[in-house]
This record gives C-alpha cells, structure tokens and sequence, in this order.
C-alpha cells in the first residue's frame, strides 16, 4: 500500500471552511485553509477579518488509506475529483499559495469571464500555450477554435484550462 502524503483538496458545506481545518488539525491531519485578510468596518469599530480564500475548499494532506477518515468528518462533502480519483495537489502550488497570501492582504479569487468571439490561450495539455476563438461557452466547458495548417480544428476544452487573453 502506498504510504506517500499528497495534498488533496476537499469540498466543504458552505461557510464550514475554518471549522472543518480545524477539525482535520483534532483528527492528526496536516491541513491548510488559505484565509485572506479583510478590513471590515462596522458603524462603531473597524475589524481585520479572515475569509477563506477557496470559498467551500480545504486542502488537506494524507496517505491514500486515509481517505474514508476524512469523508466522515462534521463538515466534509467529498474530494475534489479530477479524471474519476481524488485531484492531488502538488505541493508546489501550496507553496505559491501561502507565499501569494504572505505578501498580499486582501486577496480574492475572480472567475475568468470567458466570452464567444474573443480570443482566447489553452493553459495546459496536448493544445498548451495554442491561440484560439471561443466559439461556445458552456458550464464546465469551452469550444475553441484552433487554427493550424490552414484548417480549423474545434476542441472542446475544460472551461478551467482556457485564459481569455490580453487586449
């Protein structure tokens, strides 16, 4: 049985972000809720808050064998599943995160806004760094229009792998 710890993201309830790492951190987990700094201010004070990052999101290091422990957690919906297994994170990305959130107060995430007729880059994959026209938007994903050899190729990619480009 494979021993070795992977970072893995987990999906929470909603607003269950802090209470769930807290309750990895009781059960012997190595975790991580990356949390952003507010400056809230009410009618008679003025506060600094921490929001999680990864609304509903967790990350949470573990052996494969430890997988059914975590689903049983207060709090814990499932794994975030990439290709029908858990999706590892790497740790390097744990690390640019945590670096990002030391340099940087209040910072949030912002969905790309993907449009029909704009041009548009494929981050990663067999199409990496391609230009292309989004022709379809849908939910998870998009239809780019690929140029090369003077044809046109349509690939229907994941949503999260296309970057609308710079004007």
């Amino acid at each position: 049985m494979n021993l070795s710890r992977n970072w893995y993201a987990v999906y929470t309830k909603p607003r269950w972000e802090k209470k769930v790492n807290q309750l990895f951190r009781q059960n012997g987990f190595e975790t991580y809720c990356p949390l952003s700094k507010y400056r809230r201010k009410w009618s008679d004070r003025v506060k600094i808050v921490e929001e999680p990052l990864f609304k509903s999101y967790v990350f949470v290091r573990l052996a494969e064998n430890e997988h059914a422990r975590v689903r049983t957690i207060d709090g814990v919906v499932n794994f975030v599943y990439w290709c029908g297994k858990p999706a590892i994170v790497k740790d390097e990305e744990i690390v640019i995160i945590r670096k990002f959130l030391n340099e940087h107060q209040g910072a949030e995430i912002v969905q790309v806004q993907l449009k029909e007729g704009v041009k548009a880059v494929v981050q990663q994959g067999i199409f990496m760094n391609e230009e292309g026209l989004v022709v379809k938007v849908r939910h998870k994903t998009v239809e780019l229009r690929l140029e090369r050899l003077g044809v046109a190729l349509i690939a229907t990619l994941d949503r999260n792998n296309v970057l609308p480009m710079a004007k």
